[in-house]
């Protein structure tokens, strides 16, 4: 196997510049190879194209476009890197999916929308469609990522995330508070809560930066002073803010310690409106303690700081962002039954095979308080199918999973109680939207239909599965209506399934365990148990969960018992809702 030589094309390139060549013999008018394409350093290959655009309908925020526009096409090595596409003048700065005003993102999910397999050429078809949907203003800024920064991502090499979850006031400059979580995060608040956090400053930016934010600080501040009005695209505009940024800064850094880096916050507005876009940067500490001792040694109270003589090589560095403000945020779960938890108070019974992956569920889906009842303890053999983990073994089973759940939120409220049910059951009932029984216990049963007559008690659930094989899932509901507690209502089930003989596999819910559906996991005088892994357990637990969701945020009441079954169960894919009478 011989070495390509630097100059030499790859069997990828060669391939798509005979694409290329085709597709301008074929379509003369439409499409033209201008040049040769050529070999550039970074070992791509760079073809400059010109396409027909004249006859591509136009709407009045579209992208403005000449009869014929002129692009440069660049070929990666090879077939797993899509080709990007360049142009070489300033009309389509500020436009969405155009990056730093230069290049245009045709591709904006590339792993599903390149397809080398239908060849090169399909990346001219690909521009194409994209011109149209760009000259038609087609394109939805809000999803045009970065849209306020040039389109692109800032984050310098290996800095940590920040986040953010609330949202500052409108005005230019604002203290905020970071608190260091872990080397990998910090997290923003506009209220100190504790000693050790650095203040940083939220500064709110005039205008969008379409050609990005630099990456040197004197850098920035050029930008900020040669903004880019957003209905002007492509006129500089006198903004300046510079000068306002950089006291800001200044003034936050000497409330800091010396040797500390100082970070800053840039709210800048978004071309579509509504909330500003967050970008997080920092100055290194040198350059901190620089202006600590400009201010400190002031001679007056006004901050002036010249810009000019800071050394032009400080580097700015950019954190990630993760931004989770409710106002710029959308859950992935929206739309899906588990959204019925968002803002629920639920209690769990029972926190082994089912309640603990039901807990961890429903936690994310974004409870606002669970409230935990078991009485007993991690052992090593239950991390086989509990939700649990080596550190947690000798825990109780409600405090580990307390751990667990808090870990998964911060803003979750979870309370863990040592006894099958709470203490203070009376008083939590109107508190309370969900009560799920996960501990297959009569007594708790009992207790559940002793429940459901009462005034104002919350919705009222029980989950099983099969001591055989945990494939199978049990799932019993009483609606706030229904004076008959999920016991009873199980009962009612049981009689109609044990006599169907097409629901056999599901007999087994309401007859007495078999010496072969159960095991004794250690030697001694052990309880004996039910056979399953944590693969299946979680699976029965997740379709419960979502299942019951769906009751949830019914508006009409519902009470009955569901059957399901794993694919891979005795009954295979199932699913059969028995209603209560």
């Amino acid at each position: 196997m011989t070495k390509r030589k630097r100059n030499q094309l790859t069997d990828w390139q060669t391939t798509a510049t005979r694409e290329l060549r085709a597709v301008a013999a074929t379509l003369p008018n439409d499409f033209e190879l201008v040049g040769r394409p050529r070999l550039t350093g970074p070992g791509l290959v760079q073809a400059r194209i010109r396409l027909r655009t004249g006859d591509l309908p136009r709407a009045p925020r579209g992208l403005p476009l000449l009869q014929r526009e002129e692009f440069l096409l660049w070929i990666g090595p090879n077939r797993l890197l899509p080709p990007f596409v360049e142009v070489e003048h300033g009309r389509f700065l500020g436009y969405p999916h155009v990056l730093l005003g230069q290049y245009l993102c045709i591709y904006l999910d590339p792993a599903r929308e390149w397809n080398p397999q239908r060849g090169f050429a399909s990346a001219i078809d690909r521009l194409h469609e994209w011109l149209a949907d760009a000259a038609a203003a087609r394109f939805d800024p809000d999803a045009a990522l970065y849209h306020a920064i040039g389109g692109i991502p800032h984050r310098t090499l290996s800095s940590p995330t920040i986040v953010i979850r609330e949202s500052g006031k409108p005005i230019k400059a604002q203290p905020a508070y970071l608190t260091v979580r872990s080397k990998h995060r910090s997290d923003l608040h506009y209220g100190r809560s504790h000693p050790g956090q650095h203040q940083a400053v939220v500064f709110q930016v005039a205008s969008p930066l379409p050609l990005g934010a630099g990456t040197r600080l004197l850098q920035l501040l050029a930008i900020l002073d040669t903004a880019i009005a957003p209905q002007a695209f492509g006129t500089p505009t006198a903004l300046p803010q510079a000068a306002a940024f950089l006291t800001a800064l200044a003034a936050a850094a000497s409330r800091n310690p010396m040797g500390v880096s100082q970070t800053f916050i840039l709210a800048i507005p978004h071309p579509s409106g509504g909330p500003p876009h967050l970008l997080a940067g920092q100055v290194p500490a040198r350059t901190a303690d620089e202006l600590r001792r400009r201010v400190r040694s002031r001679p007056d109270a006004v901050i002036t700081i010249n810009a000019q003589t800071l050394d032009n090589r400080t580097p700015v560095e950019w954190y990630a962002v993760s931004d989770e403000r409710e106002s710029v945020t959308t859950r992935r779960d929206t739309n899906r039954p588990t959204n019925a938890y968002l803002g629920r108070t639920i209690q769990i019974w029972g926190c082994g095979g089912l309640g603990s992956w039901i807990a961890e569920f429903i936690a994310r889906a974004g409870a606002k308080r669970l409230i935990l009842c078991d009485p007993g303890t991690v052992t090593g053999g239950l991390l086989v199918r509990q939700d649990f983990t080596e550190d947690d073994i000798g825990k109780t089973k409600a405090e580990a999973l307390l751990q667990r759940l808090a870990a998964i939120r911060d803003d979750i409220a979870v309370e863990a109680h040592t006894s099958h049910v709470p203490e203070n059951l009376a008083t939590l009932q109107a508190a309370t939207d969900l009560i799920i029984d996960a501990t297959v216990s009569r007594a708790i049963g009992q207790l559940l239909d002793e429940l459901a007559p009462s005034a104002g008690r919350p919705l009222l659930a029980q989950v099983a599965t099969d001591a055989g094989t945990s494939t199978l899932g049990l799932l019993t509901v009483s609606a706030l209506t229904n004076p008959s507690g999920p016991n009873n209502i199980d009962q009612q089930a049981g009689k109609v399934v044990t006599a169907d003989g097409g629901l056999e596999p599901f007999h087994a819910f309401w007859k007495n365990v078999s010496t072969e559906d159960e095991l004794i996991p250690t030697r001694g005088c052990s309880v004996p148990t039910f056979h399953g892994s944590a693969a299946d357990m979680a699976a029965v637990a997740a379709s419960l969960t979502s299942m019951l969701g769906t009751h949830l945020a019914c508006t009409e009441p519902i009470s009955g018992s569901y059957l399901i079954g794993l694919p891979h169960s005795p009954a295979g894919p199932f699913r059969r809702f028995i209603p209560a009478a």
